[in-house]
């Protein structure tokens, strides 16, 4: 630290010229991320908590801003316009991207757990551990985007959904026009005779509060809530294999990130690493906190998910997995790669988890 009053005019300039210096070295880069959501989703919070570690790590030469829905592009074109340059990074869930290649499916919503089981930890030691990592690289350039991507937020399990009456068969469940996610997850609904339809998060209460649509699922309470799903709607069920797993993306333009320091890219990869993590740990407790909410302050009513829904969504589910592995190579050694990794990891895991499992439900049922 230089002081003033020992150092001559002269040496005051040569100070004054190194700090401008410095500062131009370190001059902030900004990353804008165009999400598919409005900036009060949970879900944005998370990514701004991201955000805030890679400026920390950075010692703010990278910094991230955080666009709404609709403020650059239609929130169907995010990924586009990261592509092209007209925003430097764009937040989804990569299974909105399954029509430009159909492994993103794989990536972003594994309809049923990849079939095999995954839940989301489990999900995440594939990511992380077998070699799932390595393909979600790979995804980009068989997309044909010049995409660098990082996972951010493992959220699942998701809440089956919102319905205006209770459902306690499917035959109930296909009466009702019901919001879904788009690609396998939302075809495995229609092809078990639910008519879903595919919106995003902002246009659900519109469309219920309209009509257009009666039932409905998001994510889980938290972010359920802070759409405003228990204003219409009072049944709630949780137990859904829809999206047992699902996960929100950070995509950065390959161009910008090629543009970056090595300790920016690295800030962005622990960042990525330590959202992994916290997001998880983040959702169970805000979704507890939320579930009381809805159910003690707004009389939501939750209720077990319909036996025959099971059976009847997996079928579906596997069906679609099995065209998709006939269809495309990279699709079919996404799926193997998972499902070898189930081979291993479930029969421990899932065995591990049913003896807590019911504790839990023992221990959630002396509070009712």
């Amino acid at each position: 630290m230089f002081n003033l009053k020992t150092l001559t005019k002269g040496a005051v300039i040569s100070a004054v010229a190194l700090s401008v210096m410095a500062t131009s070295a370190m001059a902030e880069k900004v990353l804008r991320i165009q999400s598919v959501l409005p900036n009060s989703a949970d879900e944005v919070k998370m990514l701004e908590a991201f955000g805030k570690d890679v400026s920390d790590l950075t010692g703010g030469s990278l910094s991230l801003e955080v666009l709404p829905a609709g403020a650059v592009v239609g929130s169907r074109d995010v990924l586009d316009a990261v592509d092209a340059g007209l925003v430097e990074g764009g937040f989804a869930w990569t299974h909105y991207w399954g029509g430009k290649h159909s492994a993103a499916n794989l990536f972003g919503a594994p309809v049923a757990g990849a079939g095999v089981g995954l839940d989301n930890l489990a999900f995440l030691s594939w990511f992380q551990y077998g070699g799932g990592k390595e393909l979600y690289d790979r995804l980009w350039d068989e997309m044909g985007v010049n995409v660098k991507g990082f996972m951010l937020q493992p959220v699942g399990p998701e809440a089956l959904g919102w319905f205006s009456e209770p459902i306690t068969s499917m035959d109930d469940f296909r009466k009702y026009r019901f919001r879904a996610p788009p690609g396998m997850v939302g075809q495995a609904y229609k092809d078990i005779g639910v008519a879903s339809v595919a919106m995003g998060g902002g246009d659900i209460l519109p469309a219920l509060e309209k009509g257009t649509i009666d039932a409905a699922e998001w994510c889980c309470p938290v972010a359920d809530m802070a759409f405003g799903f228990q204003k219409v709607l009072k049944h709630y069920y949780l137990q859904g294999l829809h999206q047992v797993v699902v996960n929100a993306d950070l995509y950065v333009n390959g161009d910008f990130y090629n543009g970056l320091t090595d300790l920016e890219k690295k800030a962005l990869e622990v960042a990525a690493n330590a959202s992994l993590s916290k997001s998880m740990s983040y959702r169970i407790y805000e979704n507890g906190k939320a579930l009381q909410t809805l159910v003690n302050d707004h009389g939501v009513i939750l209720h077990d998910t319909p036996a025959d829904y099971f059976p009847a969504y997996m079928a579906a589910a596997q069906k679609l997995l099995e065209n998709g592995a006939a269809d495309n190579a990279f699709f079919a050694e996404v799926w193997q790669s998972q499902k070898d990794f189930a081979d291993i990891a479930v029969p421990f895991w899932a065995g591990a988890q049913a003896s807590n499992a019911a504790l839990g439900k023992a221990h959630a049922d002396t509070l009712k």
